[in-house]
């Protein structure tokens, strides 16, 4: 089977700046999925991108951590920090308190149930989930959120873990490859988990462009398409606009942002020199491609009782 390519924006809804570039880049022809921050200051509005651009792909970014919940406060305490109101800023602090069994579980699915309802609530058919800050690494983390897919009817999770071929020509830095090596360490465990070993809720293969991020120039991602073997991938960036609005969120990618929609546009934007692997989103895999294919499909509305 030839190379399939899922071109996914995080963070659509953070900003106006970030949503601009998703909308400009899925138009181009770059970009083929984003996922949405259900609690994003700029939800509205990237909801009505999603609406006007209806090829493009949403999915759920769940966040659990940095954050304010959309559910109330003391329906899940044991997702936030010490002011009692909003998420571990910390992602270290997060892991830490998973690990050690201080994070519930179904307090996970509650909070990331309340997160897809709102989004198709809006009136969106949301194709799969991923996390913010990749927390579904953790098995205590990814183990709810495929309860809820499964319970949603979302057919497809991203798989956090990027390949030994992508990590080689990420250029990253050797923190950053280390880091990527050892999340690589979960990747049996998830895998193994019952949704995903029986094609209940599908993933790809992998990811490309972790190890990238924050400096994922044309040259890195033209590496990349070259190295890709045969399979399903996705590409994990970032793309955005650097402006006033960005400076009022807290994020790390700023700069970055740029360089990633100037790559994106530089790799995938020319009609007369196509990249190899087929693009497409994540509503193309699962149980329910088939269905969305010849339009049968009916997702949930987000007023569904959760149990």
């Amino acid at each position: 089977m030839p190379a399939r390519l899922i071109l996914n924006s995080d963070d659509f809804g953070l900003t106006p700046g970030i949503n601009r570039a998703v909308e400009e880049l899925h138009r181009a022809g770059a970009l083929t999925s984003a996922t949405l921050m259900a609690n994003g200051p700029a939800f509205e509005e990237a909801v009505a991108i999603a609406h006007r651009n209806p090829q493009l792909g949403i999915g759920c970014h769940v966040v659990l951590t940095d954050g304010v919940p959309v559910c109330h406060p003391h329906e899940i305490p044991s997702l936030l920090g010490a002011d009692g109101k909003s998420f571990r800023a910390s992602l270290v602090d997060f892991h830490g308190a998973v690990l050690r069994g201080r994070v519930k579980e179904d307090e996970i699915a509650r909070e990331a149930h309340a997160q897809i309802a709102k989004i198709q609530r809006a009136g969106l058919d949301v194709t799969h989930l991923d996390t913010h800050k990749h927390t579904h690494i953790l098995p205590g983390v990814a183990r709810p959120l495929l309860h809820v897919a499964e319970r949603c009817r979302i057919g497809a999770i991203r798989n956090p873990f990027e390949e030994q071929w992508s990590l080689k020509v990420s250029r990253s830095s050797a923190v950053r490859a280390l880091e990527v090596r050892i999340m690589h360490l979960l990747r049996r465990r998830f895998v193994a988990l019952p949704q995903i070993r029986s094609g209940a809720v599908a993933t790809t293969d992998g990811t490309i462009g972790i190890s990238a991020t924050g400096q994922l120039d044309a040259s890195t991602l033209n590496a990349m398409l070259q190295a890709m073997p045969a399979g399903t991938w996705e590409l994990v960036c970032h793309p955005g606009y650097n402006d006033r609005d960005l400076d009022q969120v807290r994020t790390r990618l700023r700069a970055s942002r740029e360089i990633e929609r100037q790559a994106l546009l530089a790799c995938f934007s020319h009609p007369e020199n196509p990249p190899a692997p087929e693009l497409i989103h994540y509503g193309a895999l699962g149980p329910f491609a088939r269905l969305r294919e010849l339009r049968q499909f009916e997702p949930n509305s987000g007023h569904e009782t959760f149990v």
